[in-house]
């Protein structure tokens, strides 16, 4: 399998971190925003990561990917059976997509992908704005909703998991901080520890570190 994307992206993070969980070797091809590589492209062509190449079977959009893999490789099962828990794991994956992913989006787009990456300046009224306005109403709504386990659903790793963590490492790597949410800094810290996670984060913090 290849993936086209760039691990700073959450969504590509979580793609890696899910086949990472099952053991499952993915070939990831590095590629920037908007890029114009004819093969990713071709795998989607909205021009957005991830999107996935296994043989002549093309995929985008990451909670479609992981529903591939998973039904590629059934175990260890990462999306639970059990109607209510499934129903669970599934809300999770699009919170972390969505609520917030777009909490944290203008402080890593604003602090991190135009400055470092763009060599331009960032929108950092933009940026602090999300950071006072919005993400704290989402981290307040996660902080009480993470059981004593650190595991969102069935007490144990799931899709649920990767897709709310992998977001949160945009918001550290935007300079965020978790201060007062001890339950987040205790979840994402039993996240990273994970060997799904680890070595991925490790590698985007040298980069940035390096990056300046």
């Amino acid at each position: 399998m290849i993936l086209y994307g760039s691990s700073f992206s959450p969504f590509v993070r979580k793609v890696l971190a899910f086949a990472a969980e099952k053991d499952v070797a993915i070939d990831l091809h590095r590629i920037g925003r908007a890029s114009t590589d004819p093969a990713f492209r071709e795998a989607n062509p909205l021009g957005k990561m991830p999107a996935l190449r296994d043989g002549d079977y093309l995929l985008a959009d990451s909670s479609a990917i992981v529903a591939y893999i998973e039904a590629l490789h059934p175990e260890p099962a990462l999306i639970p059976a059990e109607p209510r828990a499934r129903g669970m794991a599934l809300f999770w994956d699009e919170f972390g997509d969505a609520e917030l992913f777009d909490a944290v989006r203008p402080m890593f787009f604003n602090r991190v992908v135009r400055p470092r990456f763009e060599g331009k300046p960032g929108d950092l009224a933009a940026a602090d704005a999300s950071e006072a306005d919005v993400l704290p109403g989402v981290l307040a709504y996660l902080e009480a909703r993470i059981p004593e386990s650190l595991f969102l659903v069935e007490d144990r790793i799931t899709l649920a998991d990767l897709a709310v963590a992998s977001p949160l490492v945009n918001l550290e790597h935007a300079g965020g901080v978790l201060d007062g949410y001890p339950r987040i800094s205790a979840y994402l810290a039993a996240m990273l520890a994970r060997p799904s996670f680890a070595g991925l984060v490790a590698k985007e913090r040298a980069m940035l570190a390096r990056m300046g």
